[in-house]
């Protein structure tokens, strides 16, 4: 597991030193749709089934579809492809097919198509393998075929393969020039003729995936990605033979990426099976991986991550309980797996069977609206909260809040407004509120024991305020406070104290905060964690503890929010004091040299990183991000 955990970040250095190709782009805000199901082949007409539905993908803002395999198969649903340049199938003719997608790019949506090239079946025999036209060496040394009986197969084999075998149909050897050749001819000029724009992959853990590499390199499509599905274990349980846990689990998923040197997505399998415990469980803990990220790969390399609640494979069809099912969501959590997806990062997948089967469709429709009203994409930022029994509450971006589970929980600071909400989740919005928000840093030195915390009270003095700037302040206008929204809520000491706390101000606990709150709460930092205080904690995982910010030492406590300057005297200066609870009490009077009028307290500029000694009045330091 070790090793795991360390290859992690090499997998994430990879994303940012390996090219960006169109297959993969950062920061993508792309949402698709798996246009079919397990039973849709059944249909006949499948193809015009979801042309008919055309105009509804567009209004609720799919930007792909991806469609099942085109070729003629020896399968009904067409996992089991024989001839590969016929794209006369089940789901409807060559033409249908045609009239589909450019009735799609009329809609400005892109067509993936489902590329199945780990097996092959031949045509009329085992090894018949016509229209691309292939010799027995295209089949892998080690395929179950060479020695069973009835086969035909014989001559010359191919060589041993380079994944897992499939014991359906016959393992291709993509060693071989001639058959890569013929794949990539097949891709370019027979699916990219009818108007695919890009490729899904099936069963990629059959062959290696630097061959998916070539393969996109060769086609150039929109978008990549790969089905690395291999069984999940969960940390806390007895692993089944063959099961990986969370961390290893993931970690193959991005080494298949690393393989493709980056240029191709990965379904999200691990987030996916996670998904599936915790809504069984309502033990969120699993959602959360050692360094408070989310532990699917959306936590390790979310641009290279398609996020997703069922498929073909593992959900139902039609209605719970029938079609494959091999590993779904539970039925009636559908929604709440769904309000996940469409807020964190990666690219989402929505099932067809959940948007125009279930009834669901209006509820994904509205999470759909939401992700792209607020701007949230592949690479979106992720603040957890909580994650625990009964809750998960998370932070996406810098505009939304949602909450899972039964657990009681609301987004802290103000100007929050619930969005969407279902059994047992909920959706929060950030609304900007007039004025000049900035970030403002404060980080003040001050020593404490166990048990006591720093506190911050501030604004701008009232007998200033009334001669200078015409305002008449007292404690229920807030004319001399400065109005503000914590940044850090990971401190699970301290986020509950900044509930509701939307002033810097001089009056104490506000409305609705906590009453054990004297005043803004500020968390601890240091710039270097010592081997012998045992696992490091940050900020930017714990809320406190190492932090950039602070290059001064120890014992730094900061105080981090966005500010709205324009109640600072000049658009710049406002005053502070810091109280530590349990012990000292108020900071001693200081003269601050440069301050606009003279105070006993500190003077801090907003919208810039402020660095005081508590009790002290130099040095002071007042610099840019």
């Amino acid at each position: 597991m070790n090793l795991i955990r360390r290859m992690l970040p090499l997998a994430v250095a990879m994303a940012v030193a390996t090219p960006t190709l169109a297959a993969v782009s950062e920061n993508n805000d792309d949402i698709m749709i798996q246009g079919f199901h397990w039973h849709s082949a059944s249909a006949g007409d499948w193809y015009q089934q979801v042309g008919h539905q055309a105009n509804e993908l567009a209004s609720a803002g799919f930007d792909m579809v991806w469609l099942p395999p085109a070729s003629q198969a020896g399968s009904l649903e067409g996992y089991l492809p024989e001839q590969y340049n016929n794209l006369n199938s089940n789901y409807g003719t060559e033409q249908d097919l045609r009239d589909l997608i450019t009735t799609l790019h009329g809609k400005n949506i892109k067509a993936i198509a489902d590329i199945v090239i780990n097996h092959r079946n031949g045509t009329g025999s085992w090894c018949n393998f016509v229209n691309p036209d292939w010799g027995n060496d295209a089949i892998t040394s080690d395929d179950e075929a060479w020695d069973a009986t009835g086969s035909d197969c014989s001559g010359t084999r191919g060589a041993a393969d380079s994944g897992g075998g499939y014991a359906a149909a016959r393992d291709i050897d993509h060693s071989q020039w001639y058959v890569r050749q013929s794949l990539k001819t097949w891709m370019n000029d027979v699916l990219k003729g009818v108007g695919f724009d890009g490729w899904r992959y099936d069963y990629v853990k059959g062959y290696w995936g630097g061959y998916n590499g070539e393969y996109n390199e060769a086609t150039s499509p929109y978008f990549s990605v790969g089905e690395y599905w291999t069984s999940l274990c969960y940390n806390g349980e007895d692993c089944f033979f063959g099961g990986e846990y969370p961390d290893q689990h993931r970690q193959l998923q991005l080494d298949w990426v690393d393989s493709t040197n980056g240029n191709s997505a990965v379904f999200d399998f691990t987030t996916k099976g996670i998904l599936n415990k915790v809504l069984e469980t309502y033990n969120f803990s699993h959602l959360r991986d050692g360094n408070g990220k989310p532990q699917g790969t959306i936590g390790a390399w979310p641009s290279r991550s398609v996020t997703f609640v069922d498929n073909h494979d593992t959900g139902p069809s039609e209605m719970c309980g029938n079609g494959q099912s091999h590993w779904p969501v539970p039925c009636d959590k559908v929604m709440q797996a769904y309000a996940y997806i469409l807020t964190h990062p990666g690219v989402p997948s929505i099932y067809w069977a959940h948007y125009f089967d279930w009834g669901l469709g209006d509820d994904i429709k509205a999470l759909m609206a939401l992700r792209k009203a607020e701007g949230l994409h592949s690479d979106s930022s992720v603040t957890i909260d909580r994650a625990e029994q009964g809750l998960y509450a998370a932070y996406i971006g810098d505009t939304v809040a949602m909450k899972m589970g039964n657990g009681s929980w609301s987004p802290a600071g103000g100007n929050w407004t619930l969005a969407e909400a279902g059994t047992d989740w909920a959706i929060w919005t950030k609304s900007e509120l007039p004025g000049d928000w900035k970030r403002t840093v404060i980080l003040i030195e001050g020593l404490t024991e166990s048990g006591q915390d720093m506190f911050i009270r501030g604004g701008i003095d009232h007998d200033y305020a009334a001669a200078n700037l015409g305002r008449s302040c007292t404690a229920t206008n807030f004319e001399c406070a400065m109005p503000i929204r914590h940044n850090n809520l990971r401190n699970a000491t301290t986020a509950p104290w900044k509930a509701n706390d939307n002033y810097l101000d001089w009056y104490g606990p506000e409305a609705s905060q906590s009453g054990a709150a004297e005043g803004s709460a500020a968390d601890w930092t240091t710039n270097t964690w010592p081997a012998d205080w045992g696992a490091v904690k940050t900020v930017a995982v714990d809320g406190f503890g190492e932090e950039p910010l602070n290059a001064y030492g120890a014992h730094y406590w900061m105080l981090d929010v966005d500010m709205d300057c324009s109640k600072a005297v000049d658009g710049t200066w406002f005053e502070l004091k810091t109280f530590i609870s349990n012990g000292p009490a108020w900071e001693a009077d200081v003269s601050q040299a440069g301050a606009p009028y003279v105070s006993g307290n500190h003077f801090a500029e907003c919208g810039k990183v402020n660095v005081f000694k508590r009790g002290e009045s130099e040095p002071v330091s007042i610099h840019n991000f």
